[in-house]
């Protein structure tokens, strides 16, 4: 889903008060780094984060929904839609982004080890 340059700003401008972000379009939406690790994402007017079995509950108590990229109920459990209102207040929004992060960080395949010469 397309993103609105106005929505795109305020998200960033938004999470750039709890965490180093940058931002990168793709596939009609934005994805959304911290430090080089992608942990977020933007789709329409909706941000999704990054989620496992520990921070999943959260988004499930407060009725969020798993991303749905297609529409059509192929859900993405790795990534919920972040409530609205938490992008308000930094103080509300930073465990939701340092759990996000926390969580892609855990999932970050490592880098590939080059073979050794010799």
């Amino acid at each position: 889903m397309a993103v609105s340059r106005e929505y795109r700003e305020y998200v960033l401008e938004q999470m750039g008060r709890v965490l180093p972000v940058t931002a990168q379009s793709m596939f009609g939406g934005v994805g959304i780094r911290s430090e080089g690790v992608f942990f977020a994402l933007i789709s329409g007017d909706a941000v999704y984060l990054k989620t496992d079995d520990t921070n999943r509950p959260d988004f499930e108590a407060a009725g969020m929904a798993p991303f749905d990229p297609y529409q059509d109920g192929r859900v993405m459990l790795s990534y919920h839609e972040l409530p609205a209102e938490m992008l308000e207040d930094p103080d509300v929004l930073r465990p939701w982004l340092q759990n996000a992060l926390d969580v892609a960080r855990r999932k970050r395949k490592p880098a590939p080890r080059k073979p050794r010469r010799g």
